[in-house]
Formats: C-alpha cells, sequence, structure tokens
C-alpha cells in the first residue's frame, strides 16, 4: 500500500470514528432527562465562578448609563434635525432598543447588582425606569417574586405557564391576545396594570396582593415618578403636538415593550426540547433556575448588556451583568448538559423568529395535576369555528 493510500484509509478512519462519536452523543443526548435532579449543588456552581465576578462596581455601572444617555440623546438630536421619513423607521428601532437597555439597567439595580449601595440602586433604578413608565418599586418586588419561584407553576410570576383547567376557563378572545402574534409583543403594559390571567393585583396599587403592609411606601414613591413621566410627556405633548411626542419617544416605547415581552419571554420558553416546570416537593430554586435558557442576540448583546446570558443571573442575580459571561464560562462544567448552549446568531437573531412562532402555537398550558409537567398544545386554539 502507498503512502498515499494509508493517510487516506487513515483520514477514513479517523472521519468513521468522529460520525460514531457523534452518533453516540447524539443518542446520550436524546436519553438525558432535563427533569431529573442535577447530580451537583448550587454551592458548586458558585465555587467556580471567579471571585471578582461577585464585585459590584458602581463607576463601571454608571459609566453604562453615561453611554446610554449618551446615544439616546444623539438619536433624539438626530430625529429632531432631518424630521423625515426616511430617518424614522431607524430611530424608532434604534431608540426603541436603547429605551431596552435602559431598562436592563434599571433591572440590576433592582437586583442590587448595580452597586453595594442601596440608596444609589434605588435613584438610578427610579430614574432610569420611570423615563421609560416602568414602576421601579413595584416591578422590583414583584421581580423578586418570579426569580425566587423560578421554575415553579403555582408560585412563578413571569410568563408562568397555565394550568389545563385555567386555560379552559379563558374567552376565546383572551386565547387569542395571549397566544396570536403580534399581541403578546405588547403585554407589559396589560401586565403592569392587571397581572397574568388567574392573578390578581397591579403594580401601582400600593395595596394589592403583591406587597407587603411595609413595602407600600415604596410603592407610592414608585407610582408618583410614574405618574410625574405621564404629566411630563402629556406636557411634552402639549408644547410639540401630540404626533411629534408618540415619533419621539411613543414608538420607541412600543418597540422598547417588544424587546421586553420577546426577550422575557424566550428565556423559559422556545427551547428545541420541552423543558420541565415543577410543583410541590419537586420544586427548587436550583432545578427552577436551570430550566431558564441563554440566548445569542448577535449584536444586541452588548447594546442590551448581555442580557440573554440568563441562566447564570437567574441562579446569581447579584453578578454584574458585566460579568456574567465570564461566570457562565466558568460554571458550564459544573452544569453539564443541564446547561443548553445557545444557538449562534448572526449578527441579527432572525433564528429566534422561529422558537418564538413555534412556542406561541404549541406551549398553551400544563396538566392540572403532577409535580413535574411539560407544556402541552391546544390543537384547536386557531382552527376556524366549526359551522352547525
Amino acid at each position: 500500500m502507498s503512502p498515499s493510500m494509508k493517510e487516506t484509509s487513515l483520514e477514513t478512519m479517523e472521519k468513521k470514528g468522529e460520525d460514531v462519536n457523534g452518533i453516540m452523543k447524539k443518542e446520550q443526548d436524546k436519553l438525558f432527562d432535563p427533569s431529573e435532579a442535577p447530580p451537583f449543588r448550587i454551592n458548586d456552581i458558585r465555587a467556580a465562578i471567579p471571585k471578582h465576578c461577585w464585585v459590584k462596581n458602581p463607576w463601571r455601572s454608571m459609566s453604562y448609563v453615561f453611554r446610554d444617555a449618551i446615544v439616546i440623546s444623539a438619536l433624539l438630536a438626530a430625529a429632531l434635525y432631518f424630521r423625515s421619513w426616511f430617518f424614522w423607521p431607524f430611530y424608532w428601532v434604534a431608540q426603541g432598543t436603547m429605551f431596552w437597555a435602559v431598562f436592563v439597567l434599571g433591572h440590576d439595580c433592582g437586583h442590587g447588582s448595580f452597586s453595594d449601595n442601596p440608596i444609589l440602586n434605588n435613584v438610578m433604578g427610579h430614574i432610569l425606569h420611570s423615563t421609560i413608565l416602568v414602576p421601579y418599586h413595584g416591578w422590583r418586588i414583584s421581580h423578586r417574586t418570579h426569580h425566587q419561584n423560578h421554575g415553579n407553576v403555582e408560585k412563578d410570576e413571569s410568563w408562568v405557564p397555565m394550568s389545563e383547567d385555567l386555560y379552559n376557563s379563558l374567552s376565546s378572545r383572551t386565547k387569542f391576545l395571549r397566544f396570536k402574534i403580534p399581541f403578546p409583543l405588547f403585554a407589559y403594559p396589560v401586565y403592569l396594570w392587571h397581572r397574568s390571567p388567574g392573578k390578581t393585583g397591579s403594580h401601582f396599587n400600593p395595596y394589592s396582593n403583591l406587597f407587603a403592609p411595609q413595602e407600600r411606601k415604596h410603592i407610592m414613591t414608585s407610582t408618583t415618578c410614574w405618574i410625574a413621566m405621564v404629566v411630563f410627556l402629556v406636557y411634552l405633548s402639549s408644547v410639540i403636538g401630540p404626533s411629534m411626542t408618540f415619533k419621539l419617544y411613543g414608538v420607541p416605547y412600543l418597540i422598547f415593550v417588544a424587546w421586553l415581552d420577546v426577550v422575557t419571554y424566550l428565556h423559559h420558553h422556545g427551547y428545541e426540547e420541552k423543558l420541565p416546570w415543577y410543583r410541590g416537593k419537586e420544586w427548587s430554586y436550583l432545578r427552577g433556575g436551570l430550566t431558564t435558557i441563554d440566548r445569542d442576540y448577535g449584536i444586541f448583546n452588548g447594546i442590551h448588556h448581555d442580557i440573554g446570558t440568563h441562566v447564570i443571573h437567574h441562579l446569581f442575580p447579584q453578578i454584574p451583568h458585566y460579568h456574567l459571561v465570564e461566570a457562565t464560562k466558568a460554571a458550564k462544567p459544573v452544569i453539564g448538559k443541564y446547561y443548553r448552549e445557545p444557538k449562534k446568531s448572526g449578527p441579527i437573531p432572525f433564528h429566534l423568529i422561529e422558537n418564538l412562532v413555534s412556542s406561541m402555537k404549541q406551549d398553551h398550558y400544563v396538566s392540572n395535576s403532577g409535580e413535574i409537567v411539560f407544556y402541552q398544545t391546544d390543537p384547536n386554539l386557531f382552527s376556524p369555528p366549526k359551522s352547525a
């Protein structure tokens, strides 16, 4: 046998070996049950994360605030300068994306990952969130509930699955608005006022069952700040006109809401395989957190402060956003198969549209009973009504 034939034979064997290994890995992945209790503890993950990832630098946090404020101001100045329909679409998408970035910084304030100073966190949180019509403390407290109960069918707060009975009790109109795109992309303002189906209360009402009695003064403060922003927008509208106010602020606000709803939904839904939700004794903080999903948003990763790096954020919300990527890299060897590597995005994350649409078509409710449940599909949800 000639040397060239030997080399070809070796290459063929290597390729076959790679194919066999790939097939074995796929088979092993099929056998993996994500609902099984993990063989590691949350402290094992914590120990793998470098110590400096836990350090909060208020100056660095403020630098991101200044960066976003400069970009928002520049976009606003450009819109006022051009005032042309060729520029408006770009402005709306860009400014709406920046509103979303501002929300993420306020989100860090709510978690206390902005700084170690609660006063600075709350002051900046109110400034950042009030400007985009989010009641800071109302959101902060309900979001804390979401993190403390992530993956729990009965106690979670954000995009929580409905039981089959609750789902069947909803009107056709409510189901349509909940699952038919584009309506779910603009659900957030409704959620702030009325919460999700099956839940009661408002993020603006200090006497809502969302809040403990000692938290009422915080809700009053946030609601007052929200009202002040609404008053400012009404005044602005009287000065520059409702149409211009809608162009400069209203449309970007709607883009921001769409960003928020899409990102928060896809962090807990839309994975290629069904992921578990828990009740009762099967739920734990670790198991619930491991059902969250990291996403790659392409060029937007840095713009919206790496919010797509979500698994480690959910387990350890005290870690500042600028350390999440490094912390995730360090934690992955411990988490193993319970970590789902995000699909690599191009510059624009068009691939996530398929995940969103597919999930809205399939993930409708969970069983009324059982401590480990998976989403089920209503095959008749979008079917035309049968004629008599």
